[in-house]
């Protein structure tokens, strides 16, 4: 019997994380106290506990990091997670989201349909070193870094191969599938091989990320991210079990309001053991501190209006900070108590966030049905169901890798930056990098496109 895409994709997601939890023992506490904190809201309010997706999504669900040396390495990539029909969304430049130096742009790879995304809706963030930037390389170390990326290999040409026949196929024999998964999570596994010593601690003193892709011969899995329905929760849960996090959780703070976007913190990177290779050759025992254990809480996704009020909100966060000298979450939730939107009809009504509408059969018909969107809301001819936001914030990105860093490295504002932007990265994929606000804007259009149907109304567009 031929294995699906979703199988595979669902598959690789278990396996990895079976993998990673054998490596970083850490993540498998973490995975645990998600559990229980998602498992105790579900009990005490099961309608609110799924009112963004089901529990078997929510427990299923993982997001993973990884980072890339080269174009080619890249585009190698996007065709392993094409095979898993997972697709390029998004452009985040972390050059300049963080403060440190993080010298990378990424994308996130996902499925894009939302019969997909509930089968299973496995991410990977995937960063790409930028050493033409002359912020982070000067042309020495550029040359020198290019050559050494040049001469690895990270994926086999089996498993490309498998991964063009599954996206080709849709799918793959019995056989093929598990020679596919072996080798896939192969290739995110932490490497043995002694780490050039002189060689990681030059990159370092760039950059902690930089040395992390560049300094080694292979790459891996950076960090696996559970879901959980109560971060807050599980940021106490996980201090008590003596688990040290870091000190902030990114993203919309806690408040009373509903949850948008995306909420992330995680535990320090942990000391792991690693061999290094000496200048005289010789190989000795030592550690880096470079995996961490992520955890997101996701909530409503923001329409582009809408991610221009939030954006407006960090802004102030960040002055009146400056200004009274207080903490984050204390200002974020006395800014956003002010000036957010207090529940879901409200942003929808405002089109702040992205909805999908479903007419309400209970609602008398006797009468016709306004014409407008809010007209509709407010009378209860149409029911908003809220749509999940499904990919990453720069900042908050820049800030989990920014706080589990080494140092800041360094970073050279008078010099010139390396110009990319999505148009190029997709130009390296060889594959459209879809953007994340066209594909929540067509699932919402496909719901008012039935209350038309239904209502025969106008609602924003011809009956």
């Amino acid at each position: 019997m031929a294995v699906k895409q979703w199988e595979l994709r669902a598959a690789f997601a278990q396996r990895l994380s079976t993998m990673y939890g054998t490596e970083v023992p850490a993540y498998t506490t973490l995975v645990d106290v998600s559990h229980e904190v998602n498992r105790d809201l579900l009990a005490k309010d099961p309608e609110q506990a799924q009112r963004l997706g089901s529990i078997a999504r929510v427990t299923a669900e993982r997001h993973g990091a990884i980072r890339v040396g080269t174009p080619e390495e890249l585009r190698q990539v996007g065709q392993i997670f094409a095979g898993l029909g997972m697709h390029p969304v998004g452009f985040y430049d972390l050059r300049e989201a963080a403060v440190s130096a993080v010298p990378v742009v990424s994308t996130a790879f996902r499925p894009i349909d939302e019969d997909e995304l509930a089968r299973n809706p496995f991410r990977v963030f995937t960063s790409l070193l930028t050493p033409a930037d002359r912020r982070f390389f000067n042309a020495d170390l550029q040359h020198r870094l290019e050559n050494f990326l040049s001469r690895r290999s990270l994926f086999p040409a089996e498993l490309i191969s498998l991964a063009e026949r599954a996206e080709r196929d849709g799918e793959l024999e019995q056989a093929d599938a598990q020679r596919f998964l072996e080798l896939a999570v192969r290739s995110f596994e932490l490497s043995h091989e002694p780490v050039d010593r002189a060689w990681y601690a030059e990159l370092e003193r760039i950059s902690s990320v930089a040395a992390d892709i560049g300094g080694v011969t292979t790459t891996h899995i950076n960090h696996l991210t559970p879901r959980v329905l109560d971060i807050d929760e599980l940021y106490e849960r996980m201090e008590r079990r003596g688990i040290t996090m870091i000190d902030d959780i990114q993203g919309p703070p806690r408040w009373d309001g509903p949850d948008v976007l995306l909420r992330q913190t995680s535990f320090r990177a942990l000391a792991e053991p690693r061999r290094f290779r000496e200048a005289d050759g010789s190989v000795t025992e030592d550690s880096l501190r470079v995996r961490f254990g992520e955890v997101e809480a996701r909530g409503i996704a923001l329409t582009p209006h809408g991610r221009a009020t939030y954006d407006e909100l960090v802004a102030e966060v960040d002055r009146r900070r400056t200004e009274t000298g207080r903490g984050r979450a204390e200002v974020a939730a006395k800014v956003w108590g002010q000036r957010f939107p207090r529940s879901e009809a409200e942003l929808a009504r405002k089109d702040l966030a992205y909805f999908t509408f479903t007419v309400n059969t209970a609602h008398d018909h006797a009468t016709p049905p306004p014409t407008t969107l809010p007209e509709l809301i407010d009378q209860g001819w149409v029911r908003a169901e809220p749509i999940v936001y499904e990919d990453f914030l720069p900042r908050s990105a820049a800030g989990i890798f920014q706080s589990n860093l080494a140092g800041d490295g360094s970073k050279d504002l008078t010099q010139q930056a390396a110009d990319l932007d999505g148009e190029w990265m997709a130009g390296v994929l060889e594959r459209s990098l879809h953007d994340p606000y066209d594909l929540y804007a067509r699932q919402r259009e496909r719901s008012l496109e039935s209350v038309r149907q239904e209502l025969c109304t106008p609602v924003t567009g011809s009956c």
